[in-house]
């Protein structure tokens, strides 16, 4: 099983499959717009626009598990990511990422990389790295900073084919 075998609802309705993504390196991360943490967006877009034309691409995913750090809809994120942060990168519908309720996209990321403390996704924006064949390269934890990610996606953008 990869990555591609799952699917989610983006932000505005729409279902997409995630093999729509196939061969590319991909960075999923739990999002939020109320969050210590939430200036990240800055540099997950400037990932984003460094890599994108290589074949890297961000997929954030709201959660609101944490805090209640992700209270509006999913239009009222998308409006604050757009305003707040100018994203680009796709935004997916507001999932749960823990519990008996977890989205299987993020089920599946649990099992595959543990955290330091488990597997159980411990706050907003852990970060997966997903490298081009859909395995699960490396987790960071939610305070790494995007920047810190440079080298990683620069390796499996350059030594992997899809």
């Amino acid at each position: 099983m990869t990555i591609y075998d799952f699917s989610a609802r983006l932000g505005t309705g729409a279902e997409r499959r995630l093999a729509d993504y196939r061969g590319k390196v991909l960075l999923v991360v739990n999002v939020a717009s109320e969050c210590g943490l939430t200036p990240q967006y800055t540099g997950l877009e400037r990932l984003y626009e460094r890599f994108r034309s290589r074949g890297f691409e961000i997929l954030g995913f709201p959660c609101d598990q944490f805090g209640h750090q992700e209270p509006g809809s999913n239009a009222e994120i998308a409006t604050f990511c757009n305003r707040s942060y100018g994203i680009t990168f796709p935004i997916f519908a507001k999932i749960e990422v823990n519990g008996k309720n977890a989205h299987p996209i993020f089920r599946w990321l649990r099992q595959q990389k543990g955290g330091l403390l488990g597997n159980a996704i411990k706050w907003n924006f852990t970060k997966f790295l997903i490298n081009r064949s859909g395995a699960v390269h490396e987790r960071f934890a939610p305070t790494t900073k995007p920047e810190s990610l440079i080298s990683d996606i620069e390796d499996l953008l350059k030594h992997e084919s899809s």
